[in-house]
């Protein structure tokens, strides 16, 4: 997808007056919403421990800016035996997804908690997914640029296909938002995302990347 070398350094653009407009509305907009939305939040919470023995919301240990560790907050999507750092499903029909958890997954609902990580300042409602800590080791120094800002609840990669392209696209249409980040830029990024999820596609991943199916697989070696 990129004609960059792995290693080629990646540069921002954003000016500190932008990230200082970004930060405030981040905060205003998760803020208002966060009230709106209580009553909805507080009967989905009700309704996930309600569809299955388990908490309301799911945690995990996630990488934010510069690479900083932050938890992650969604509502819990999946039984409480699952590995939380296992394979992402492919289809709804996965018996590790919950019957709430399924209907939360393809309306993107599952998200609405990270409101919360927005009031704290580890996240935006534009920028990179958070991924795994562990996943770091495997990126290049371009990948890395991802890193350069904070994560988001949406991002390119997730109006350009979301589960339906490999983690390296992925990790590339994030780099290009770090490369182009702008108001403009995340307004458009934000159009699309209401497009998206309305249209409900690319929930599930197809194939985690170009080498492995899935995460968990080992990657053929060379010449087999």
């Amino acid at each position: 997808m990129s004609t960059e070398p792995p290693d080629t350094p990646v540069r921002c653009p954003a000016r500190p007056s932008y990230l200082w407009l970004k930060a405030v509305i981040d905060r205003y907009v998760a803020l208002v919403v966060f009230v709106m939305a209580a009553p909805l939040l507080a009967t989905l919470a009700w309704l996930v421990r309600r569809d299955s023995p388990g908490p309301a919301f799911f945690r995990q240990t996630r990488a934010g800016l510069h690479g900083r560790p932050f938890t992650l907050l969604k509502f819990r999507t999946m039984r409480t035996d699952a590995d939380p750092f296992g394979d992402s499903p492919q289809t709804g029909g996965d018996p590790r997804i919950t019957r709430m958890g399924r209907w939360l997954r393809e309306t993107s609902l599952d998200e609405l908690p990270q409101l919360l990580n927005m009031l704290r300042g580890e996240m935006s409602l534009v920028g990179p997914r958070p991924l795994y800590l562990q996943q770091m080791v495997e990126w290049g120094a371009r990948q890395r640029g991802r890193l350069l800002v904070k994560p988001g609840l949406t991002g390119l990669a997730q109006i350009n296909g979301r589960g339906s392209i490999t983690i390296e696209e992925k990790l590339e249409w994030d780099v290009r938002y770090v490369e182009s980040v702008c108001l403009r830029t995340d307004l458009g990024i934000l159009w699309h995302t209401f497009r998206s999820v309305w249209a409900r596609s690319g929930i599930y991943e197809v194939q985690y990347s170009r080498a492995q199916e899935r995460r968990s697989t080992v990657a053929p070696e060379r010449g087999r």
